[in-house]
């Protein structure tokens, strides 16, 4: 408790700033969804059903910390030729 009395500044500077965000753990926040959909089907059906799932999320995380639309982004994907792999700022913007 006396370390968060210290540090008072640095653990409330998101109530005073609105482009710090509440929390700085995106990877917990990445892995949400993914525990959410285990939590429903009780498990992964395939490895390559769950290796599709996590690739998906992980484009759509990686989308959106770009600032793109993710809606645009997984169209450009669907429409691009077969076999292509999207570079890490390729969002199909």
């Amino acid at each position: 408790m006396r370390r968060l009395d210290t540090r008072r500044v640095e653990v409330l500077r998101f109530a005073e700033n609105l482009a710090v965000p509440f929390t700085n753990n995106q990877a917990e926040r990445d892995l949400r969804m993914t525990k959410l959909q285990m939590k429903i089907s009780g498990c992964w059906r395939t490895t390559e059903g769950a290796e599709t799932f996590a690739a998906l999320r992980s484009y759509v995380s990686t989308v959106r910390k770009n600032g793109a639309g993710v809606l645009d982004a997984l169209t450009a994907l669907l429409m691009a030729p077969p076999g292509y792999r999207p570079s890490a700022t390729d969002h199909g913007t």
